[in-house]
């Protein structure tokens, strides 16, 4: 926001007096606050630090004790420098204890050399302060205005952290407390070399305070958290704790808070990658390497897609845990939860999932586990956990340990092909004329009959039995539903027709 000394005497009010530098260079990138002309010997018990001081030298000390003391005087309180317009007080060069002292404090001492009116120089500064405080103010406005319309959308930590970086030019990390990251955005930069080996990074990053630059690392960060909580870290590479950049990081961090409290929804990330994977919305690249930031590394393994109804994503959470295996857990919708296990080896995998399904169902035994067959690399997890969803749909009953696509049997199958529109016409054509005649007698119910008399085998007998009607209606029945349908209920093909479109009819509703 402010100045240093060497731009000041870059100026041209000040070029114009000539200036020389003649001690404390190592001060010149000191910030200027102020400008402050004074020929007060006293001057330091009025200022507060940071002043650029113009002086004639008229009122300075005549004894070599009193320059030394005022000279140290404006170094002790934070003065940033002294400039003195040579002529009235010096005609040449300044005391040589004046430049001693200034040198031995590292403190800018200034000769003009030529005559230039302080309220030149004065103006000069004082404006260019004001103009970066302005424009400091309106970059606070713009950063505060951005994050506020985010909060307001229920944006996400991905567009949160994205935001970040694109207002601070800079690389920008969100991690969780195990030092994993759940987003980043690497202001255009590498992002493997961003996330390379991040937990050990990170753990090396130990910053002394909520906000602080780390200057080892090259980080500033601060906590995120709410309520006495924190749950993760923002991680921003940048230079130095400028104001600017702490006002952007901790309002990137209230607004991460914030979406948290609306929200929480801790498996967000495990979420994301899962539904990029099956909607294509990032690449698989991209998706293998923020897994693997998130602890979950996808290459080089076993993966296996499963899913899970009724969504015991943290039954599931658990149950990995317990088995220290990993992998990615994520609700897909209300009804179902997606993982996508990562094993070391292929032989890994009939006791891991003997071992997950035990645990799952253990909390609930009315669980269906859904598992699509092995890949080996993360390009093909989509087709896994696409099957894992299929045989899932299938599932009619619960059924105890991992259900598999040949355990889904003609039942299973005709409910993956429920949206095919020739299976469509084949259900109308066997039982379209009986579905319209139970519409126009909802008492009646034929298809019921028809559907207990192919169950038991068509045995006549069992199915009034069943169906809890005397015989005679039930064979008066059989032949209304023989008659609708023109077709012969003793015969096996026209039966067995008629039962596939029975199961049909059932996925088509389910």
């Amino acid at each position: 926001m402010f100045p240093t000394v060497r731009e000041v005497l870059a100026l041209e009010p000040v070029r114009n007096g000539a200036p020389r530098v003649v001690a404390g260079e190592c001060g010149l990138d000191q910030a200027v606050r102020w400008v402050h002309s004074s020929e007060v010997p006293d001057i330091a018990t009025l200022l507060r630090g940071g002043e650029l001081v113009l002086t004639t030298g008229i009122g300075l000390p005549p004894d070599e004790a009193g320059l030394r003391r005022y000279i140290a005087d404006l170094a002790e309180v934070g003065a940033c420098g002294l400039a003195v317009e040579m002529g009235r007080r010096y005609a040449q060069r300044l005391p040589a204890v004046m430049v001693r002292t200034a040198d031995e404090l590292g403190f800018p001492l200034v000769e003009l050399h030529r005559g230039t009116p302080f309220v030149a120089i004065t103006e000069a500064v004082h404006s260019m302060i004001i103009d970066a405080q302005l424009a400091e103010l309106r970059a606070t406005e713009e950063i505060h205005q951005r994050f506020t319309d985010l909060s307001v959308e229920g944006a996400g930590p991905a567009e949160v952290v994205a935001q970040a970086a694109a207002l601070a030019g800079a690389p920008v990390v969100l991690e969780n407390l195990s030092r994993q990251v759940l987003a980043y955005d690497a202001a255009g930069g590498s992002a493997e070399l961003l996330l390379a080996s991040w937990e050990a990074h990170s753990r090396a990053i130990r910053p002394a305070g909520r906000t602080a630059h780390d200057a080892a690392s090259g980080w500033l960060v601060t906590a995120v958290g709410a309520r006495g909580q924190d749950w993760g870290r923002l991680l921003m590479r940048v230079p130095s704790a400028d104001p600017r950049y702490v006002i952007l990081i901790e309002r990137a961090a209230s607004t991460l808070a914030l979406g948290r409290l609306i929200d929480p929804d801790p498996e967000g990330p495990h979420r994301t990658l899962l539904h990029a994977l099956l909607n294509h919305t990032m690449p698989v690249e991209e998706v293998t390497l923020r897994a693997r930031a998130l602890g979950v590394p996808l290459d080089r393994r076993h993966l296996i897609g499963l899913v899970i109804r009724p969504p015991l994503s943290q039954a599931a959470e658990r149950a990995l845990s317990e088995m220290s295996v990993k992998g990615l857990v994520g609700t897909l919708d209300p009804s179902s939860a997606a993982v996508l296990l990562a094993l070391r080896d292929k032989s890994d995998e009939p006791e891991a999932l003997r071992q997950f399904a035990a645990r799952l169902q253990r909390s609930d035994k009315s669980v269906v586990i859904a598992a699509g067959e092995g890949v080996s690399s993360p390009r093909e997890a989509r087709r896994s956990l696409v099957e894992a969803a299929q045989v899932a749909d299938a599932v009619r009953h619960p059924v105890t340990g991992i259900v598999r696509l040949t355990d889904v049997g003609l039942a299973g199958l005709l409910h993956m092909l429920r949206d095919e529109p020739r299976l469509q016409t084949f259900v109308e054509r066997e039982l379209g004329p009986l579905l319209a005649y139970d519409a126009h007698h909802p008492r009646e119910q034929l298809l019921g009959v028809l559907r207990v008399y192919l169950e038991c085998g068509r045995n006549k007998s069992a199915a009034a039995e069943h169906s809890h009607l005397s015989r005679p209606a039930f064979y008066e029945r059989l032949a209304k539903i023989r008659k609708i349908l023109g077709v012969d209920l003793d015969a096996v093909p026209a039966c067995l027709s008629l039962h596939v479109a029975l199961l049909a009819l059932d996925a088509l509703r389910s």
